[in-house]
């Protein structure tokens, strides 16, 4: 292989993700197991900005339903794990709190693009399905608003939620500590190789050339309702495992995590981040919950402020995401020079 060849080939978005990945990995023998538990979280979060990924940054569809698919995923799972009591229940109702979710995703998907909903209203009707479930859960604080033995818990939420977990015999595995973390990091890098795979086949050019432009698509055979229907089911799903994991990872879920700001956190760090970028979105996803948790440890009233401040100017500033910018800027400093000079 030549060098100049050598140098098309490798960027600093791969060696960052590379270096990244392994860290990940190696990183419950780094850090304490604190460290370890607050990681699982931020991972786990980064799952939920992958998501709006798919549906805005790869297909084009704004949409501010992401966390009422988190929702659902997360009450689902708490629901019916609680109702059956068996920790070989807790993978199964895993799978059938995805599947609730994508159902859900599937029919609004389906009646908003084969109803030639436009963008500004796929938006707008996504918040408004937000909002009304948040609204109802947080009202749903009687006893008679439960599901077989599990009260919805109104603005308190649903308390002790099981952890996913197998038993063999008598021997049972928690998915807890560093077990969990395991658990989210390999299936992070796995969705992130099948979808980085995705976008250089013809499935994946499908979706792009959706968000680049709809009306020569279609004049070019693509389906576009099929296709955003089919992007914004499997966002839902993505989004309702993230919910499924915060809420194995805390043991804990209540309506807050659907309100108008838990809804435009991911747009605005998706939007930060570099929206058609992968790996910008998980990236800058995970370096803002570790810089908020700093933030907040500190104990400053103004921490809220001050990471609000840092995310309009980012967006103000470098309008192509910052994490995409620094890598264009390292691509141009080492790479595309290598290759010039060769």
């Amino acid at each position: 292989m030549s060098n100049a060849h050598f140098f098309k080939k490798i960027n600093s978005e791969k060696i960052t993700m590379t270096i990244l990945c392994i860290i990940f990995l190696l990183f419950p023998l780094l850090g304490s197991a604190h460290d370890v538990l607050n990681m699982t979280y931020f991972l786990s979060m980064a799952l939920l900005s992958v998501s709006l990924w798919l549906i805005w940054g790869l297909t084009g569809i704004f949409s501010f339903g992401q966390t009422a698919f988190f929702g659902v995923g997360a009450y689902a799972y708490a629901i019916i794990s609680m109702n059956f009591e068996s920790v070989n229940m807790t993978f199964i109702s895993l799978i059938l709190a995805l599947f609730i979710a994508w159902l859900l995703a599937l029919l609004l998907g389906y009646f908003m693009f084969y109803g030639g909903v436009n963008d500004v209203f796929v938006g707008l009707i996504t918040l408004c399905v937000t909002l009304v479930l948040a609204t109802f859960l947080a009202q749903s604080a009687g006893s008679q608003w439960k599901i077989g033995s599990v009260l919805l818990g109104g603005d308190n939420g649903i308390n002790n939620i099981p952890a996913l977990g197998l038993a063999l015999g008598d021997f049972e595995i928690a998915f807890t500590g560093n077990l969990m973390y395991f658990f989210v990091v390999i299936l992070l890098i796995a969705i992130y190789l099948i979808f980085t795979t995705m976008q250089s086949r013809k499935t994946g050019y499908s979706f792009i050339a959706v968000r680049e432009n709809r009306e020569r698509s279609q004049l070019l055979g693509f389906n576009i309702p099929f296709l955003q229907t089919l992007s914004f089911s499997f966002g839902g799903v993505l989004a309702a495992f993230s919910g499924v994991l915060y809420v194995t990872w805390g043991g804990y879920i209540s309506p807050a995590s659907m309100d108008i700001s838990a809804a435009a956190l991911p747009v605005v760090l998706v939007a930060a981040a570099g929206r058609k970028n992968l790996s910008a979105v998980m990236i800058f996803t995970v370096l803002y919950y570790l810089l908020s948790q700093k933030l907040s440890v500190s104990g400053s009233e103004y921490a809220l402020v001050i990471l609000g401040i840092i995310l309009i100017l980012v967006i103000l500033l470098v309008p192509k995401g910052i994490i995409v910018t620094i890598f264009n800027f390292f691509d141009r400093l080492f790479f595309r020079k290598g290759v010039e000079n060769k």
